[in-house]
């Protein structure tokens, strides 16, 4: 590991706030110059472009053989996406969550995340692969059309709250806003590669395994396209794509990228064991969670990003530490039993309770 390992860190970085940046502005540009509802872009447009990274690493570890890296990086990339990033978009400011991911994406992430976990027993093949890679084309049209559907019929509120009056698209303002769009993407690859690049190089100097890696440096790197633009968007007040974002990369990375890396990987995609155990459970269980606090009040608190981030936190030192062969591993698997699990319940409980005073309120 030289200096010249950390620059391309660095550089890596650099790259992705400003394609982070670049990508939200044109993005929402669009939503609002065109009539698609920034929730749409978030969960197509946005949500794939920033998965764009998922979607290269997966794809060239599995051509690679590398099946742990490819796996690794979508399941820690889903778990990240939604503890992480969702935990510190709402530090910045509590998030809103629109009632079409309560109805729709968020159960269809939560089968999707089922279904990787009940196919990943056997291994995905390549005909499984078609299958996934197919649901994610299904259900990117499925969005066109809920896009289309809402513009038709010309709901306009949301736009009037986040964007007030806009100002008429033209060829000029289109050809500009797409051009952000793609440069944010391509600005956003070249900075993940740098970045994924010199991470593995530097967690390999430090012995540590292809599925950790995949788990852990991989997938926060890849996942970092999507941390800067929900923050973004979460600064510049456009919590549609902040949510949508996350919920929509979530789902194209089982669908698309897993499904692509089967198709691609000559002898399919095998599981270990270890990943089946535990990480699998574990993203399921995240993705489960988000259900009842989604839908309590349509809001991520600031709280409840708190609970996220630290829930992220107890999960990569636990991996660690397991990994690791710590001595300090069984007491802190102790701690998060005696601690972070009675703190989940609390969560729940709490947004249970404001759930039965909102149906209160109402009666």
């Amino acid at each position: 590991m030289t200096w010249i390992t950390v620059l391309q860190l660095a550089l890596g970085l650099v790259l992705l706030v400003l394609g982070a940046e670049s990508l939200v502005r044109g993005a929402s540009r669009l939503a609002a110059r065109v009539g698609i509802p920034p929730l749409i872009i978030g969960l197509t447009v946005v949500a794939y472009g920033t998965s764009a990274p998922e979607m290269a690493v997966s794809v060239m570890s599995s051509l690679n053989g590398q099946a742990d890296i490819a796996i690794g990086n979508v399941v820690g990339s889903n778990i990240f996406n939604v503890l992480a990033i969702l935990g510190i978009s709402a530090l910045v400011t509590p998030l809103a969550v629109q009632r079409q991911l309560i109805r729709l994406d968020v159960p269809i992430m939560i089968g999707c995340s089922l279904l990787l976990w009940a196919l990943s027993h056997k291994g995905l093949d390549r005909l499984e692969g078609i299958v996934l890679f197919l649901g994610g084309i299904a259900y990117t049209a499925l969005q066109v059309w809920l896009g289309l559907q809402d513009r038709n019929s010309g709901s306009t509120d949301e736009f009037s709250e986040e964007f007030g009056e806009q100002e008429p698209a033209t060829p000029t303002t289109l050809v500009s806003n797409l051009g952000f769009v793609v440069g944010g993407l391509v600005l956003l690859v070249l900075g993940s590669q740098q970045l994924v690049a010199s991470a593995v190089a530097i967690a390999r100097a430090l012995g540590m395994s292809e599925l950790i890696i995949g788990l852990t440096i991989v997938a926060a790197g890849t996942s970092l396209p999507e941390l800067m633009t929900s923050v973004v968007a979460s600064l510049k007040g456009e919590r549609d794509i902040a949510v949508g974002n996350v919920v929509g990369s979530n789902i194209f990375n089982i669908l698309s990228v897993l499904g692509l890396s089967a198709m691609v990987a000559p002898d399919g995609l095998s599981v270990s064991l270890e990943a089946i155990a535990y990480d699998l459970p574990i993203m399921n269980l995240v993705a489960l969670l988000c259900l009842p606090i989604f839908f309590t009040g349509f809001r991520i608190e600031r709280w409840e990003g708190l609970v996220f981030l630290v829930g992220y936190a107890a999960y990569v030192t636990h991996l660690i530490l397991q990994k690791l062969q710590s001595p300090f591993w069984g007491p802190f698997t102790n701690a998060i039993v005696l601690l972070l699990v009675p703190l989940a319940v609390v969560t729940l409980a709490h947004s249970l309770r404001d759930l039965q005073r909102q149906r209160s309120g109402r009666g």
